[in-house]
């Protein structure tokens, strides 16, 4: 008897645990456009070059080269969304503050990595590219409200060419699934505690990782650590539920070799895929 309520207690757990991490099965958007080509993470870059991450020069390269363009979208203190990576300003521009402690203007008076090149406004980047390359953009959201997602929308909506949205924030991925159900939204995951995060609890943390808040957000596709890409939640939003799964960073050919097996969409750094095959029809 006592064996029989745990197989059933046990039972119900990984039932609960399938249903948590499942992403969107119905009505589900074309993801096609997106597994076209490969992605240079923050634009083509190079730190030590003009062309610094998220900067104007490093998405005018990666359109040339005809590259997608992962970026990171968050906003100023006067609510105005501008691409730039982290939360402090410190790594790339030098100077002490958080990007939501400076208006815009305020922020063009830092530049990037010691370059002639500025934090864009979004608005500034989808006029550079216009539709000529797919977008993942990537909404930072620190904190409780997905504030930057409405805003950010409003100039998606009259874009023209093809993007889809991402966040390790499950709000922003809520955020579209209530309000824009068309657009292709990615929940995006990593070890959070392995990578040093400390901000939050572990709790929220292991769930984080684990994706299990699927079943409110209900992302089209999931980005994830590629080295990570055994995790048993990655693998079963790819191989039970079908969901395209993006690899996020590579930073050589071999490792974007190896990450075909696996994933659907590659985000690439630290150098300049020289053949970038069929990598996008092994869903």
């Amino acid at each position: 008897m006592i064996l029989l309520i745990a197989t059933g207690i046990l039972l119900l757990l990984v039932i609960l645990y399938l249903l948590m991490i499942m992403p969107r099965m119905m009505h589900r958007p074309d993801i096609t456009p997106f597994k076209s080509v490969l992605y240079a993470h923050r634009g083509l870059h190079d730190n030590f070059s003009p062309a610094p991450e998220n900067s104007m020069a490093a998405f005018k390269k990666a359109v040339d080269a005809g590259f997608g363009i992962e970026l990171d979208v968050q906003l100023s203190k006067d609510k105005v969304p501008v691409v730039f990576h982290d939360s402090t300003l410190d790594r790339i521009c030098g100077v002490e503050g958080r990007v939501e402690d400076f208006t815009y203007e305020e922020l063009q008076q830092f530049s990037l990595c010691g370059t002639a090149e500025k934090i864009p406004k979004f608005e500034d980047f989808l006029k550079l590219v216009d539709g000529k390359v797919p977008l993942i953009i990537e909404y930072k959201i620190p904190g409780g409200v997905a504030e930057v997602c409405p805003i950010a929308d409003k100039l998606l909506q009259a874009y023209k060419g093809a993007y889809c949205i991402e966040s390790f924030n499950p709000l922003g991925v809520l955020w579209y699934r209530r309000n824009r159900k068309e657009v292709v939204r990615g929940q995006l995951a990593d070890n959070f505690i392995k990578s040093g995060e400390n901000t939050l609890s572990p709790l929220l943390y292991f769930a984080l990782h684990h994706l299990m808040f699927n079943f409110l957000t209900k992302p089209d596709f999931i980005a994830y650590n590629h080295f990570l890409y055994r995790d048993l939640s990655r693998r079963l939003c790819r191989r039970l539920y079908r969901a395209p799964a993006a690899a996020w960073t590579i930073k050589n050919e071999v490792e974007l070799k190896e990450s075909r097996k696996e994933f659907d969409m590659f985000i690439f750094d630290s150098f300049v895929p020289v053949t970038a095959g069929d990598f996008g029809q092994n869903a």
